[in-house]
Parts: structure tokens; sequence; C-alpha cells
């Protein structure tokens, strides 16, 4: 093997180990099986495939705070959907968050990230593309979701459940690759949501930094005041 091959060959694993994860449709026992193989060696390949979005979407959830949540940085709760080994928690506490929840659907990387020591509690076999009946309404200022609605892993209606468990007049920030907003009609979910009242979209930062190879929209959602009760989370 020579120097090139040497260099690359790290980088072509952790490709093809994301790629496998895309082709999972949504399977909870395949994700999480993947997953427990791949926690020990996930932070490596994400630095090798240049992944960035944990860092931006911290920094929009920094934005967000600055500009409409009063009250100090470091008594806002926060909720990490699908929070892996903890990349995007870390980038959080960095910018002065503290009162940082998590959860995954593989124990193994929520154990990762409860190693890290920036989250209140991270709890592992959590799946998103269901009820998340261990969180009640209304309960977190901000809802990040970073490298979940992704292929193969979650539907574009987990949004609505992330739209529940977070206060009213709070925010939800999520990033999607760009072929999973083509592929899933992920607009249209937006849409149906924002006539239902369940969220506002406002802003989506089109065509950002995510991986060397892809680039992705990074979305801020508001979640209305309540008008009537809330309808019933649908699966």
């Amino acid at each position: 093997m020579n120097t090139l091959d040497q260099q690359t060959a790290p980088e072509q694993g952790a490709r093809e180990r994301m790629k496998a994860s895309h082709a999972l449709d949504g399977d909870a026992v395949r994700l999480a099986d993947l997953y427990r193989g791949w926690a020990s060696a996930f932070d490596l390949d994400q630095a090798r495939v240049g992944y960035c979005g944990p860092m931006i979407v911290a920094e929009l959830a920094g934005a967000v705070q600055t500009a409409y949540l009063a009250g100090q940085r470091n008594a806002i709760a926060i909720l990490d959907a699908g929070c892996g080994t903890g990349l995007v928690g870390m980038e959080l506490e960095r910018l002065g968050f503290r009162l940082i929840d998590g959860f995954d659907l593989s124990e193994e990387m929520a154990e990762k990230a409860r190693q890290t020591g920036v989250y209140r509690h991270a709890r592992g076999d959590v799946d998103l593309n269901g009820l998340l009946s261990d969180y009640s309404s209304a309960s977190y200022d901000l809802t990040v979701c970073c490298g979940v609605l992704t292929l193969g892993h979650v539907r574009p209606d987990g949004l609505r459940e992330l739209a529940r468990v977070t206060r009213p007049n709070g925010f939800v920030i999520a990033s999607t690759r760009k072929s999973y907003a083509e592929t899933t009609s992920f607009e249209d979910q937006v849409r149906r949501l924002q006539d239902e009242g369940v969220l506002i979209p406002a802003q989506c930062l089109r065509n950002g930094r995510y991986v060397a190879e892809e680039d992705a929209h990074y979305w801020v959602f508001q979640v209305p005041e309540k008008t009537s009760a809330p309808e019933e989370p649908r699966l």
C-alpha cells in the first residue's frame, strides 16, 4: 500500500460506515446494532469526513438564545435529540450552556455522551421515530437535532415530537442533509406542521457546510403559543 492509499483508507472507511447507516430505512434494531459497533470510532470518523454540523447547530442555538430568550445562558434548558457521542453537547457547553439533556437510539453512543460530562442526563434506547414518552411536553427552551434527520434514520414527522417537548416561544434547531430534504419531501412536512400550528419556520440557512462531500440546510423553528388543546402526536 502506497502512502496515498494509507492516508485515504481510513477516510474511505468512515464514508462507507456513514453510507451504510443511510441505507437502513429507520430500522431501529439495525441502526442500534450498527452504532453499537461504531461508537468507539465515531468521533474520529466524523473528523475524517469534515463533519462541522455540531459546531454550526450550537452556534445557531447561541444566536437564537441571545436574540430571543431572556436570562443567562447557563439557565437555558436544552434537549439534544439524537445526541450521539456528545459532539453537539460539547459545542453547547463551550458556548456557556449548562442545562443540557440528551438522548440517542444507541445506548453505546449515549454512554459516550455521558462520558463527556456536559449532560445532566443522556439516555439511550430512545427512538425519535416514536413518541418520546419519557419527555414531558413544554420541557425545554431549546431543542437541537443534528445529524439525525438524515437518510435511513428519522422520518420528517419526528419534528412533531421535538416541537411538543419544547416550550411555547421556544425554538427547535435542526440540520437536514440536502439529499434527505429532497428525498423525504421534508419541506412539505414543515408546511403541514405550520398549518397545524405546531411550529413556525423562522429561518433556514440553505446549503451550509456539513461534511466534505455534501452540504446541509439548517432550520430554526419557533414553537407558537397554543391557543387550544394540542393535537395528539401522530406517527
